[in-house]
């Protein structure tokens, strides 16, 4: 999808209609100083963005919507599986030096912890630190020793939108999110399969596509 950027004339004939509505296209373009068919794919424009609404014999109206609510609605479209990444995933009995590693060679802040092929917990960079100078053995901690444990992890999923995504973020001050599946296993107990990660680069990455 292509973001909406208005002209500096489609956001005259929005003031335009705002201050007279209802108003014709006839002297929309008489305002204009122009012709109803050099002013037509604006109009076009607008009201299929749904700033304008059109009614036949009648003519213009503003619809209420701010340009700034177009944008918004636009990001609010914007589902988490658009825009989501590789996770990185280590298993409960991996070794605190072993998962220290991975976060280093997969260069993350985050490392997702699964035990049978579901979400289990989430260790951070912070995790590894406040663990390390308690002066643990890495060699002999599994990482499921430190990490936070379900149901405390925060997640998210492929159908959430980007913006209620980017709240979570927010919302708990941390860098990333599990993208999860909800799966039943083999005894029918409701599972979180690990499907992406949502992070604070996607969020970035999406607002610097957006604008460019």
């Amino acid at each position: 999808m292509i973001a909406i950027e208005f002209t500096s004339r489609q956001k005259l004939i929005i003031e335009l209609v705002k201050k007279h509505q209802p108003i014709t296209s006839e002297q929309l373009a008489e305002m204009l100083n122009m012709t109803r068919a050099a002013l037509r794919p604006d109009l076009t424009i607008l009201t299929m963005s749904d700033i304008l609404e059109a009614r036949p014999k009648v003519g213009y109206f503003y619809s209420g919507k701010f340009i700034d609510s177009v944008a918004s609605n636009f990001i609010k479209s914007i589902k988490v599986k658009d825009i989501k990444s590789i996770p990185t995933v280590v298993s409960e009995d991996t070794m605190v030096y072993d998962a220290i590693v991975t976060l280093f060679l997969e260069n993350v802040g985050t490392l997702y912890v699964q035990s049978k092929g579901t979400l289990a917990g989430v260790v951070s960079r912070k995790d590894f630190i406040k663990n390390a100078i308690g002066n643990i053995d890495v060699n002999k901690v599994p990482v499921g020793m430190i990490m936070t444990r379900m149901p405390n992890v925060i997640y998210t999923t492929d159908e959430e939108n980007a913006f209620e995504a980017a709240g979570k973020l927010i919302l708990h001050e941390v860098d990333s999110l599990p993208v999860v599946e909800s799966l039943k296993n083999e005894e029918g107990k409701n599972i979180l399969k690990i499907t992406g990660k949502l992070s604070k680069t996607n969020i970035t990455k999406l607002l610097y596509d957006l604008c460019k």
